[in-house]
């Protein structure tokens, strides 16, 4: 298991060593608007999970500090090893992605905390009688896949309860965690807490989840650079991370707003579910929250390190006050 999330790692450093090889890029400059192109990788298809960021092109908050932004729905993978190559600026990843990388010598630093709480849980129908971690012991677990935030929230748990992957049954069954669970496959699921756990509630099941947060704070999902960006450019970083805090800042202020400024960058979402989607971005707010805005602590840093160390998917310590800077955030 250890070995395929690491041939993910030796993928982004082959795409990095492709991308070296490419002309040396130059720092984004103005275009004919005197705004500068940005392209951001955020990692997942339009969803309304991304509200903050539509609220903030919509509002101008990027315009208005000079940058013409556009989103790109890549994987996180890909956006990592952009910006480490110095082909992109910035993206949108989550931190162990950041220390995987840095450990294969990525110059990529993490500028803003976006999810203030690590999104990932085990959820099970409650009629399976898994109310504690401890009650995952000698079950059937399905996860997505054995890489990225799905995997580490998985090991977080299980560290948590004491067990390792012996004292369970760990099936990679894709992104069919409902499926799974109803059709009585498998005893929990690995989920992000925004997405199946409403789904099943809103299907009239009850459930147990176990969140990763509610047992050890690491880090979630937040914009990324890299250090020559930080080095020659250092206003440009600035004016990304306040726009993105503005946009984050307003949509927990009002997520009625954000939610009708998403439709129109989310194909369908007038559409969908309202009640359900809404949940869905609630949800999503609770894991923004954080005093001061996108600030990184550095104990979730560290039990970051510790998890990837014990998975054996980084060899050695890194030099964490690398990996992270809260320098750009907004000044109280």
């Amino acid at each position: 298991m250890t070995r395929k999330i690491s041939i993910i790692v030796i993928a982004i450093v082959l795409l990095v060593v492709s991308l070296t090889g490419c002309a040396p890029q130059k720092a984004p400059e103005p275009q004919e608007s005197g705004l500068t192109a940005i392209r951001l990788p955020v990692g997942f298809i339009p969803n309304i999970q991304f509200a903050p960021l539509y609220v903030a092109i919509e509002k101008g908050y990027y315009r208005d500090a000079g940058i013409e932004l556009t989103l790109d729905y890549s994987q996180e993978v890909d956006g990592v090893a952009l910006v480490g190559a110095n082909q992109l600026p910035f993206s949108i990843a989550s931190g162990e992605q950041v220390l995987l990388g840095r450990g294969q010598n990525l110059p990529i630093v993490y500028i803003t905390n976006w999810y203030q709480q690590y999104p990932v849980g085990i959820v099970s129908l409650k009629e399976t009688g898994i109310s504690s971690l401890a009650g995952l012991k000698g079950k059937k677990i399905g996860t997505p896949v054995l890489s990225g935030a799905s995997y580490i929230g998985l090991r977080a748990l299980l560290e948590a309860a004491r067990l390792n992957e012996a004292d369970i049954t760990l099936d990679v069954i894709g992104f069919n965690q409902i499926e799974a669970l109803t059709a009585g496959q498998e005893d929990a699921a690995v989920v992000y807490i925004t997405n199946e756990p409403i789904q099943l509630q809103n299907q009239g099941y009850e459930i147990d989840l176990h969140r990763v947060a509610d047992y050890v704070q690491l880090v979630g999902n937040g914009l990324i650079t890299n250090e020559t960006t930080m080095q020659e450019n250092p206003e440009l970083v600035r004016k990304m991370v306040e726009a993105t805090l503005k946009g984050i800042q307003d949509t927990l202020a009002d997520p009625d707003e954000a939610y009708r400024i998403s439709e129109k960058y989310v194909e369908n979402l007038a559409q969908a579910d309202k009640t359900a989607q809404m949940q869905v971005l609630e949800t999503s707010l609770e894991l923004y929250r954080a005093d001061p805005p996108g600030y990184s602590d550095p104990a979730a840093w560290e039990n970051m390190q510790t998890i990837l160390l014990e998975m054996g998917l980084i060899t050695q310590p890194l030099e964490l006050e690398k990996a992270y800077s809260n320098d750009f955030l907004p000044k109280p």
